[in-house]
């Protein structure tokens, strides 16, 4: 959702409100200038030069008659992804195990009540409902959602989840208060990895672990992987999938945890 803050409390409020019509694009896809000045209460002239400056600067671009984000948007989303060493190797890692090449995977970061996904390995069978790169999930509903949610003091997490509109349910089965969410936390950290049940689509199973962090200033991040369950697939046979599959996430985990050097780095 674009920014609420009020823009006259901030030090550049052109600056603030550039950034809520980013915000707004990258939420509900290109929009004409009349509907971005209505979402954000501007008045349509100065809309209108807020995104001429954006568009001059390559961050949006114009089609038609909708604003719609440009390439530098993707140059920087880029580079602040390039930041995390952990995917960057995590490309590596997928390649290199012979469970985990073939499912869909994914890294994802916590980012106030949402989480957001930072890499993505399609593995044989991609799943169009699951997310992509630089996608916005409720974290209360996902697995690599609840494997960063565990990492947290459970004050924290009531105080973050305290607005009802921060748990929305997209399913029957998503967590729908605060207490429910703080249970299924309890028994991610006791079984050590996260577990969604068809809280985010029905009929999706997802798992995930916490990737320890390598150094105090590192962002936590998630490693999760997706799968349809097969209906007419024994109970047997698709236990013994995820089983599978979460063990290779725990080695996966193990080889991330280790600082990876590449084959001409210098001792």
């Amino acid at each position: 959702m674009p920014p609420t803050e009020d823009p006259t409390r901030s030090p550049a409020p052109a600056v603030t409100r550039a950034a809520a019509i980013l915000t707004l694009l990258a939420d509900r896809g290109p929009l004409g200038l009349t509907d971005i000045a209505r979402a954000l209460g501007l008045a349509k002239s100065s809309t209108l030069n807020l995104c001429l400056a954006l568009e001059q600067a390559g961050l949006v671009r114009k089609t038609e008659h909708v604003y719609a984000l440009g390439r530098t948007t993707v140059q920087l989303g880029g580079a602040y992804v390039r930041e995390f060493d952990l995917v960057r190797e995590f490309y590596r890692v997928c390649a290199d195990s012979p469970v985990l090449r073939s499912e869909l995977l994914q890294v994802a970061m916590l980012d106030g009540t949402d989480v957001l996904y930072l890499a993505r390995h399609e593995g044989r069978a991609p799943l169009r409902l699951s997310a992509s790169i630089g996608d916005r999930f409720p974290a209360s509903i996902t697995a690599v959602g609840a494997a960063l949610l565990a990492l947290l003091d459970p004050a924290d997490v009531r105080e973050r989840f305290d607005d009802p509109a921060t748990l929305p349910r997209w399913t029957e089965r998503s967590v729908a208060t605060v207490d429910d969410l703080q249970h299924k936390l309890d028994a991610t950290r006791a079984r050590g990895y996260a577990l969604d049940d068809g809280e985010t689509h029905p009929g999706v199973l997802g798992l995930a672990v916490a990737l320890p962090p390598r150094s105090p200033a590192d962002q936590p991040l998630a490693l999760g992987a997706s799968l349809m369950r097969d209906p007419a697939a024994a109970s047997r046979s698709a236990s013994d999938r995820e089983e599978e599959i979460l063990a290779a996430l725990l080695d996966a985990r193990a080889a991330l945890a280790r600082p990876h050097l590449h084959p001409d780095a210098t001792t």
